[in-house]
C-alpha cells in the first residue's frame, strides 16, 4: 500500500478532531455585550482553578421589582463615605419588645459583604459554591425563586428593597475556598452603573438597572495585585464618572477607571512596592487640593485626584498582620488610622506649603486605649465612635482622650452606623443596640435580637428608614422608622 493512501485519511481524521476540539472549546453564546476596557489593558481571564473562563458571566432575571423609594446608601460607609446617614425619614428612638419589624430576610453564601442601596434596589456581592456532586444538589444559600442557577462563582445580586426578592443576578465563574468567610466587599452604585470587587480581585462593572456587563478587570492578572490574607476587602468608590481602585500591584498603586468604558484614565506608580490591604480608598481635601488616601502594606499615601501623582506618603503607619479599617477624615487635614494586632491608633495631619504637602503624626494610642480590628470608626459632631478589640463601644475625643465606653455591653467585632443622633451597633450574636450618639455618656435606648448570629461583621446600611444587616449566612431588612 502506498504511504499517501495511508496518510491522507489519517490527516483528514486529525483535522476533523482538531476542528471539533476548537468548536467544543468555544464559550457559549452570550446575550450580554462586552466592552473591552482599553487597547493597552485587554480583557483577561480569571485566575486560580477557574482559569480559562472569561469574566463574561451569566445574567439571570428574577421576579423582584424595585421599591418606589428615593433613598440611597450607594457604597461602603454611605453617601459621604463617613458611616453617617443623613436620610430625612424620621427614625424611631424606641423599639417594641419584639424589636423593629423584620421586612424580609434572605440567605447568602458565607461572608461579611454588606449592602449598597439605590433607587429601591439592594446590591450585594455574594458567592455561590460549585454544585455538590455527591449530593447532586446546589449548596445552601443559592436558591432564589424565579432563577435558574446551576452556576457558581462570585454573584452580584440585585434585590428589591420592598421584599428582598431577586431582580437579577450576575455570576462569573471563580472558585474560592472558605477562609474566614468569602465575600466581604460592598459594591458602589450610581444611577447608571454598579461596580464590585470580588474576593480574588476581579472587578466588574454592570448596568445598575439591567445587570448587563459593561466591562471587567482582573487586578491580579493585569496589575500583579497580591491577594490579601482572607481575600480582598477593598470596596470600590465611584467618583463622578470614574471608579477609583487600588491594585497595589507591581507597578500601579492606585488608578482611576472610566466608569462607562473601563478605560484607565491615570495610574499612580508604586515604587515602594506596597501590596494590597483590606483598606478602602477615601477622599480628602487639603489646601484646595482634592486627593485620595490609601493604606498599603508598607505605609499610607495621598494621591492627587486629578492625575494620580503622589502628594505625600508615610511609613509610620503599617500593620504586619492585616490593615483593615479605612482612614477616618477629620477637619483641618487630620486623619485617624487604627487597627488591631497591637497597632493601636494614630492621628496624622496633612499640611500644604506652596505646592508641597507634608504629613506629621499628632499622637499615638496603645490598642488597649483605642483601636478597631476591622470596622472603620465614625466621626460625628466632633467625636469618634468605634468598637474596640475588647468589644466595647467607645467614644473618643480627637485629642486622643477616651470619653466613655459601653461598660458591660460588649459587641465583639460588629459594625456601627450613625443616623439622626443615634448609634446602631450590632453584636456578634445578632443583637442590635440603639444608643445615643453623644459625648455625654453611653446611653442605650433599645435592643433586640435581629439575626440568629454568628460573625455579624457585615457593615450596616440605611436608606428610607430601612436598616440592612447581616450575619455570616443571611441578610435582614429592618423597619426602623418612627411609627
Amino acid at each position: 500500500m502506498r504511504v499517501s493512501t495511508i496518510l491522507l485519511p489519517l490527516a483528514v481524521v486529525v483535522a476533523g478532531a482538531v476542528a471539533m476540539a476548537v468548536w467544543l472549546s468555544r464559550p457559549p453564546a452570550r446575550s450580554e455585550s462586552l466592552r473591552v476596557p482599553s487597547v493597552d489593558v485587554p480583557m483577561v481571564t480569571t485566575s486560580g482553578p477557574a482559569a480559562g473562563n472569561s469574566l463574561i458571566g451569566r445574567l439571570t432575571a428574577g421576579p423582584g421589582k424595585p421599591a418606589d423609594l428615593p433613598g440611597s446608601w450607594p457604597c461602603f460607609r454611605g453617601p459621604q463615605l463617613d458611616g453617617v446617614s443623613r436620610d430625612p425619614v424620621p427614625l424611631a428612638r424606641q423599639w417594641p419588645a419584639q424589636g423593629p419589624r423584620k421586612m424580609w430576610q434572605v440567605d447568602l453564601g458565607e461572608g461579611y459583604a454588606g449592602a449598597a442601596i439605590h433607587k429601591g434596589r439592594v446590591y450585594v456581592l455574594d458567592y455561590i459554591p460549585p454544585r455538590d456532586e455527591n449530593s447532586n444538589k446546589e449548596s445552601p444559600g443559592t436558591a432564589v425563586p424565579g432563577s435558574a442557577a446551576p452556576e457558581f462563582g462570585d454573584a452580584l445580586r440585585c434585590l428589591s428593597l420592598d421584599d428582598g426578592r431577586e431582580i437579577w443576578r450576575y455570576v462569573y465563574p471563580v472558585v474560592v475556598q472558605t477562609n474566614h468567610g468569602i465575600s466581604r466587599t460592598i459594591p458602589a452604585v450610581n444611577d447608571h452603573y454598579v461596580v464590585s470587587l470580588g474576593p480574588k480581585c476581579h472587578v466588574t462593572c454592570l448596568d445598575a438597572m439591567t445587570g448587563q456587563l459593561a466591562w471587567a478587570i482582573d487586578l491580579h492578572k493585569q496589575f500583579g495585585s497580591t491577594l490579601p490574607q482572607w481575600y480582598a476587602g477593598q470596596c470600590p468608590i465611584i467618583d463622578g464618572d470614574r471608579v477609583i481602585l487600588a491594585p497595589a500591584g507591581s507597578d500601579v498603586l492606585m488608578m482611576a477607571v472610566d466608569l462607562a468604558t473601563g478605560r484607565i484614565l491615570w495610574r499612580t506608580p508604586n515604587p515602594m512596592k506596597w501590596k494590597m490591604t483590606h483598606v478602602s480608598i477615601v477622599p480628602m481635601e487639603v489646601g484646595g487640593q482634592r486627593m485620595f488616601v490609601y493604606c498599603g502594606s508598607g505605609g499610607m499615601a495621598g494621591v492627587a485626584a486629578d492625575d494620580g501623582r503622589i502628594l505625600w506618603q508615610t511609613t509610620e503607619w503599617k500593620i504586619a498582620v492585616a490593615t483593615v479599617p479605612t482612614p477616618v477624615i477629620l477637619p483641618d487635614g487630620r486623619l485617624l488610622v487604627t487597627g488591631d494586632y497591637n497597632a493601636g491608633s494614630m492621628m496624622f495631619q496633612v499640611t500644604k506649603s506652596g505646592d508641597k504637602f507634608a504629613i506629621r503624626r499628632l499622637w499615638k494610642l496603645p490598642p488597649q486605649q483605642f483601636a478597631s480590628r476591622q470596622q472603620t470608626p465614625i466621626f460625628h459632631e466632633g467625636y469618634v465612635y468605634a468598637i474596640r478589640p475588647d468589644g466595647l463601644l467607645t467614644c473618643l475625643h480627637p485629642d486622643g482622650r477616651v470619653v466613655w465606653t459601653s461598660g458591660t455591653d460588649t459587641f465583639g467585632l460588629g459594625p456601627v452606623l450613625v443616623a439622626q443622633g443615634l448609634i446602631f451597633a450590632l453584636n456578634d450574636d445578632g443583637t442590635m443596640v440603639l444608643a445615643e450618639a453623644s459625648p455625654v455618656g453611653y446611653r442605650p435606648l433599645a435592643r433586640a435580637k435581629v439575626l440568629p448570629g454568628g460573625e455579624c461583621w457585615g457593615p450596616l446600611s440605611l436608606a428610607d428608614g430601612r436598616l440592612i444587616a447581616r450575619d455570616i449566612r443571611r441578610m435582614v431588612c429592618l423597619d426602623v422608622r418612627k411609627p
